[in-house]
């Protein structure tokens, strides 16, 4: 290893966030099973050793970008459902951004959802920040149990076409698609339940 990355890896400015920068590009550019401490670390030009000093493990890892993940989602969310609308539109606007979320981030959906995380159930963090997504449409909705339903409904939705269960366009089009139609399926599904 040349001496300057060396140096770099125990005197970068700002490690935490550069090891966390190089893990988001790995998965969203490689996917996940390449996403190692190891090559985070070659991404961020530290040491080997480096990411250590901020994450003690893989998965310690993997739980800091999931919550920075929810993070996002529920900011999302919350743009989307800030202007008062017809309760349809709201809707429909809700559903898009977690679809522009989910064509934007489509790893990191997978990791924040998926069982990738196998002790997840030790990260309490995690369990509140999946809660968070479901209180955030409520908020929006003024309805909790609404809200709840609106995610199950989008996130189904997501999930059956980020895993090509079925074709929205996205085989296509590619996942950008995704917010658009989640608008009319949205649309669909509230205007024939006022019939």
């Amino acid at each position: 290893m040349n001496e300057q990355i060396r140096l770099r890896g125990y005197h970068h400015g700002d490690l935490r966030n550069a090891l966390k920068n190089a893990a988001r590009t790995i998965l969203e550019e490689e996917g996940l099973s390449t996403l190692s401490l190891r090559a985070v670390a070659r991404k961020a030009g530290v040491s080997h050793a480096a990411p250590y000093r901020h994450f003690p493990n893989h998965e310690a890892l993997l739980v800091e970008l999931a919550l920075e993940g929810f993070a996002e989602l529920c900011a999302d969310i919350r743009c989307a459902g800030a202007t008062p609308q017809p309760i349809v539109d709201q809707i429909s606007d809700i559903g898009a951004a977690y679809m522009r979320f989910v064509a934007r981030r489509p790893a990191l959906v997978r990791l924040m959802f998926g069982a990738q995380l196998p002790h997840r159930g030790s990260y309490n963090e995690l369990a509140t920040a999946a809660d968070s997504v479901s209180r955030e449409i409520g908020e929006a909705l003024k309805d909790a149990m609404l809200g709840l339903a609106v995610w199950a409904a989008v996130h189904g939705l997501a999930m059956l076409a980020l895993e090509n269960v079925i074709d929205l366009g996205q085989e296509r089009s590619g996942l950008d698609v995704l917010p658009s139609r989640a608008k009319i399926l949205l649309r669909s599904l509230l205007t024939v339940s006022e019939r």
